[in-house]
């Protein structure tokens, strides 16, 4: 997406389905994954208190279009926040992640998160671990650490998008949360094809494949056909560790933004921001199958070697999705927290 020249940082989760002991829902891996956060001069505060960043807001800065297109500021009708309870978690009635993965939910919002999850659904984030990291330094602990449980009623059946201008207007009024963003040039992978117009085996229009309707059998099924139908559902990200140490991941219906924004949440994946710069348009179905490596970082370098014990995930990138990946700069949107205070009481 651009915006005026610029791309908006691909902030957005999308739905991981973990298997096999990766346990929780997808949206629990949103506090595991990041989106490139660069802050002005500023000092650093003391853990425990409000945070504040001196950094220019940005005058010319534009409202995104999912917001626009969601209708502007709204608020939920009533709102509860509490701190969630040691040793429990309440799994989101939706999946906070920024693709469309959502389902009916009477304009019901309920989750169990720290605020730093929140923030990335609200603003529709996506961060790498070195972003989150670098928006975390300037904060008090506790916006990572301490979980509350957020239930949330919405007049009508507002959409995923409203549910997150809801959520910014929650976050404002309750935890004083005040952010901006800034233009930065900033370290990326861009995202391209190996061959001009020529997409892998695994990587197809939607159209070309099994509809939205079409059941899948178990990632772990022994069917060769397993990949042709992952993940069960369209608009999520699938993500499953099979038995034989593999991992499988794969979209139904998603667009070329969304798998680069993905690819550095994918475990032995990258670890800098992925830009798309494929030139293709529409909707796609994909799957990409590798071994994971230990301490991996390929964004480190967009070309590793082949690894004889298995298909890297750069290697499964080419020879499956036909797509490479090349470091680059450029200019993008980062997300700055100005302040931000514990919840006030219900």
């Amino acid at each position: 997406m651009l915006i005026s020249g610029k791309r908006r940082l691909p902030v957005v989760f999308k739905s991981v389905d973990f298997e096999l002991g990766f346990g929780l829902l997808i949206a629990a891996a949103l506090m595991a994954i990041s989106v490139s956060s660069l802050f002005g001069q500023g000092n650093r505060p003391q853990r425990g208190q409000a945070a504040t960043v001196q950094a220019p807001i940005s005058q010319t800065q534009k409202v995104p279009q999912w917001q626009t297109a969601a209708g502007g500021k709204m608020s939920f009708d009533v709102a509860s926040i509490r701190p969630s309870k040691p040793g429990t978690f309440t799994p989101p009635n939706f999946p906070l992640s920024n693709d469309d993965s959502y389902g009916p939910t009477a304009g019901l919002f309920e989750a169990d998160f720290p605020l730093m999850v929140y923030i990335e659904f609200a603003y529709k984030l996506r961060l790498t671990r070195e972003q989150r990291e670098s928006i975390l330094v300037y904060l008090p602990k506790w916006v990572d650490t301490d979980s509350f449980t957020i239930q949330a009623r919405a007049p009508g059946n507002p959409s995923k998008d409203q549910m997150r201008l809801m959520m910014q207007s929650l976050l404002a009024d309750r935890f004083k949360l005040a952010i901006h963003f800034e233009t930065k040039q900033v370290a990326v992978l861009a995202l391209t094809l190996v061959k001009p117009g020529k997409t892998g085996p695994k990587l197809r229009p939607h159209a070309e494949g099994p509809s939205c309707d079409a059941s899948a059998p178990s990632a772990n099924s022994s069917a060769a056909n397993v990949v042709e139908v992952y993940p069960r559902e369209c608009s999520v990200y699938g993500l499953s560790r099979r038995r034989d140490h593999t991992d499988l991941a794969g979209s139904r219906n998603t667009t070329m933004e969304l798998i680069a924004a993905s690819l550095p949440t994918f475990p032995g994946g990258v670890d800098r921001p992925v830009v798309d710069e494929t030139g293709l348009s529409g909707r796609f179905d994909f799957t990409i199958e590798w071994t994971p490596e230990p301490n991996n970082s390929a964004a480190a370098a967009a070309e590793v070697q082949p690894d004889s014990q298995g298909t890297t995930f750069l290697e499964a990138l080419n020879e499956q999705l036909g797509l490479k990946l090349k470091p680059t700069k450029a200019p993008l949107d980062v997300l700055v927290i100005d302040h931000v205070e514990m919840p006030s009481p219900n």
